[in-house]
């Protein structure tokens, strides 16, 4: 009876947990208040908070967003008027820009001729296949949500899949491996299979064909190789979102908090980081897919499954018809909305930002200009004939999007998040906070630079499968910029690894939403993700440093200390703190 006692009153307790986190964290917290120096305390007391709340999400992640605008005036850490503005940077603007471009692709259907175009173009083979989701995958999470990519992508792929291995329900029993008598193994192998597998009978007797030694029955094998298209898909795009500045909400948050911290930085823009990270990206994704398919997959499947497969793909491309002119409108339009972001600035040659006043056009201009033409170009082609034709239809005109579609898509609550975590990053630069903290990372500053960067990736890729990366990024980036300018090292060289780490969250379905869509479809294990990611995060964080000691390290300069990180423009707070004597990071060592 007690047991029970027990056991409802912690079903309770359970039921009632994010109300118990509201209540009790700000009070387990308050000694932060008072053991620390004042301005410092109450910072980290709030930076805490919204850690908490973020993590466990016991508010809404855009609600706990919000917190900034309510606790950092009323306790003094910085005023009103210097934290509302952070909520819409021009870096908002550049991501809500890319959130339009992205709905109005999903409206018309263009990311599904992408997909199945690639599709076509690789062959069926199943590790071509899955090279072929991986490249789609990756490439359409440059441009839209992660989380929006896997969902299209993953019907795409199971219906490939039907027509390759047949029904998912007769595969997976087909699977199963019974016990009839202890100690006795029997292998069930399908009826298409044209081999013999190992089998041992009562006397420990083992199968006539000893030329085929292979642990899978053909139905393993299959629904390993199931397997392996399921969880590339997330995989590929969390990789892919990396490459573009929109492409991710942790690009965006190193953007922001570059311009509060260091306003003459200019090195980074959309150009400037797509020629870093794209190189990342593919050199990524290929050991990515490397790896899954020496895990999961295999280049061997019947020619008449082949042919199936192929005959799927062609059929679903042949449904779609020829291209559109709405179709072919959102191309023309986000080729150009590409075009004009990758040439405002390119840094390795003249912008055609030069035409307008030094400073005033930015990457969230030319985005808005854009993505405001999408609202009044027509879906269908104009025809001076229809003007004069007594008999046409008169049709309501329809832009390629309407501003109730963009309403609808587009996740705002992002915006919020995006505003939250440059308002946090505000209140740890003026309150001093982050140098306060970056003063006891003493013991960083003395190991290699090169182990440093791996250290700091290896660190926010693990911490990232417990919290968004969004929230990651946020609680850390101000840490580690005041690291890097504490050791005297140039601060992208720690600040690009570890935005780029917050995306590699590949080991648990609740680590990003494209792991809990693929691991809701309830043909992964949390072992498959756990065996696979694991090995994932080890090739990113190797990755990131390779290219961060590469052609990182001479397209930013990362080998020299750069004046614009001289913390001129700091806080008093800050300049007060009297940190130890660190010799600079000499990166011409590596």
């Amino acid at each position: 009876m007690e047991m029970e006692t027990i056991s409802t009153f912690a079903k309770k307790l359970w039921c009632v947990k994010k109300q118990l986190i509201l209540f009790l964290t700000p009070l387990i917290l308050l000694p932060l208040l008072f053991g620390l120096p004042e301005k410092e305390g109450k910072c980290l007391y709030v930076v805490l908070l919204m850690a908490v709340f973020w993590c466990t999400e016991a508010l809404p992640l855009a609600v706990t967003a919000m917190l900034p605008v309510c606790l950092f005036p009323t306790m003094g850490i910085l005023p009103s008027k210097k934290v509302c503005p952070q909520y819409f940077l021009d870096t908002n603007f550049l991501f809500l820009s890319g959130l339009v471009m992205a709905s109005a692709i999903e409206e018309w259907g263009l990311h599904r001729r992408i997909a199945l175009k690639v599709l076509k173009i690789v062959g069926v083979k199943p590790a071509w296949l899955i090279l072929g989701m991986m490249i789609t995958s990756a490439f359409l999470s440059m441009w839209l949500s992660n989380t929006a990519t896997t969902a299209m992508m993953l019907p795409i792929a199971n219906a490939i899949l039907e027509s390759l291995f047949g029904d998912l329900d007769t595969l997976k029993e087909n699977c199963k491996v019974k016990d009839e008598t202890e100690g006795e193994l029997l292998c069930r192998v399908s009826p298409t299979v044209p081999y013999t597998v190992p089998v041992k009978d009562s006397s420990n007797r083992h199968c006539l064909d000893d030329n085929f030694k292979h642990s899978w029955t053909e139905s393993e094998y299959q629904m390993k190789v199931w397997k392996g298209f399921l969880i590339c898909i997330p995989y590929a795009a969390s990789i892919g979102g990396t490459a573009t500045l929109t492409g991710t909400a942790p690009n965006l948050i190193l953007i922001g908090q570059l311009k509060s911290y260091f306003p003459e930085c200019d090195l980074i823009n959309f150009g400037s980081w797509f020629a870093f990270a794209f190189p990342l990206m593919v050199f990524f994704l290929i050991l990515g897919w490397l790896w899954i398919s020496f895990l999961y997959g295999g280049l061997n499947t019947r020619a008449q499954a082949e042919a199936k497969a192929e005959a799927v793909i062609d059929e679903d491309y042949r449904k779609l018809g020829p291209i559109n002119f709405a179709e072919g409108a959102i191309a023309f339009f986000f080729i150009l909305f590409a075009v004009l972001l990758f040439t405002r600035d390119p840094k390795f040659v003249t912008g055609w930002s030069t035409f307008f006043n030094k400073g005033y056009v930015s990457d969230a201009t030319t985005g808005v200009i854009i993505v405001s033409i999408l609202f009044f170009f027509p879906s269908q082609k104009p025809s001076l004939s229809w003007w004069f034709d007594s008999r046409a239809p008169n049709t309501p005109y329809v832009p390629l999007l309407s501003w109730k579609k963009a309403q609808e898509c587009v996740p705002w609550n992002i915006i919020l998040l995006l505003g939250g975590g440059f308002a946090m990053a505000k209140g740890c630069e003026e309150s001093g906070l982050a140098a306060w903290i970056g003063a006891y990372l003493q013991p960083i500053a003395q190991v290699p630079p090169a182990v440093a960067v791996m250290f700091i990736t290896a660190f926010l890729a693990c911490f990232t499968e417990f919290a968004s990366n969004t929230a990651t990024i946020i609680i850390f980036l101000p840490v580690i910029a005041e690291l890097a300018m504490f050791v005297k090292v140039n601060p992208l060289y720690f600040m690009i690894p570890a935005t780029t780490g917050c995306s590699f969250a590949f080991m648990l379905p609740v680590s990003t939403p494209p792991n809990s869509i693929a691991f809701a479809s309830g043909h992964l294990l949390v072992k498959d993700m756990v065996k696979t990611g694991f090995v994932m995060n080890i090739l990113g964080i190797l990755s990131v440093s390779l290219a961060m000691n590469t052609w990182g390290r001479a397209m930013f300069s990362l080998e020299t200390y750069p004046d614009w990180a001289r913390p001129v423009n700091m806080s008093s707070t800050v300049t007060d703190i009297q940190f130890p004597s660190v010799p600079p990071f000499n990166l011409t060592s590596l």
